[in-house]
């Protein structure tokens, strides 16, 4: 691994020990003090906080906006794509064992939905007045970050010769990743979490 691969190395082991802290922190603060009297099933809330919640007809606008809601399926999981890639990417550059190119191929054609998704969601940040609105600079920095991370790992997977700007970029992603609102790679489990035991408690869902 030359230069880049090291830096990329580097600021992934800094990125996890970020979020390993803050993973601690959040679970030794244990579940949210609630002082009324529980009237419901807080077990049954949290299952239901990450699974028909999370369907579009159960949340407050996304069955208004199918097309971005489908798009942000497709984003998140080609996220998570690229962090597997590149977990690979250093397994594979201290054990010297190639990658078959039929399987790069399609984890590169796996990816191309997901950076599709991210600049039409980056766009439509751009030009409609509600999402602008309610953009600030970490909104389009974390896009712009995770879609070149997206790319760059497709193009890496068929172009070896693509390795430096694809560390170089991933440097910056890792970087970025507990600091932008890419945080929420983390915070989304324990939000959807306490937000299910919020409601489960009262029964009130």
């Amino acid at each position: 691994m030359d230069c880049s691969g090291c830096c990329a190395l580097i600021a992934s082991g800094i990125c996890f020990l970020i979020f390993l802290a803050r993973f601690i922190h959040l679970v030794r603060l244990g579940n949210p003090k609630d002082l009324s009297q529980k009237s419901g099933d807080t077990k049954k809330a949290v299952k239901y906080s990450f699974t028909e919640a999370m369907m579009p007809k159960n949340k407050e606008s996304a069955y208004l906006h199918l097309p971005t809601y489908i798009a942000g399926i497709l984003y998140h999981i080609g996220t998570f794509v690229t962090l597997i890639s590149f977990v690979a990417f250093v397994v594979i550059s201290f054990t010297k064992i190639p990658i078959p190119y039929s399987v790069s191929l399609i984890v590169s054609i796996m990816l191309a939905p997901a950076v599709i998704s991210g600049i039409s969601i980056l766009i439509k940040r751009i030009f409609s007045k509600e999402l602008s609105l309610l953009s600030g600079p970490d909104d389009y920095i974390s896009n712009i970050v995770t879609t070149l991370a997206q790319l760059l790992t497709a193009i890496f997977l068929l172009l070896p010769e693509a390795g430096d700007i694809y560390y170089i970029v991933m440097t910056l992603f890792f970087l970025w990743l507990p600091f932008g609102k890419t945080r929420h790679l983390m915070y989304f489990f324990f939000a959807r979490y306490h937000l299910g035991y919020f409601y489960g408690w009262r029964g009130t869902w």
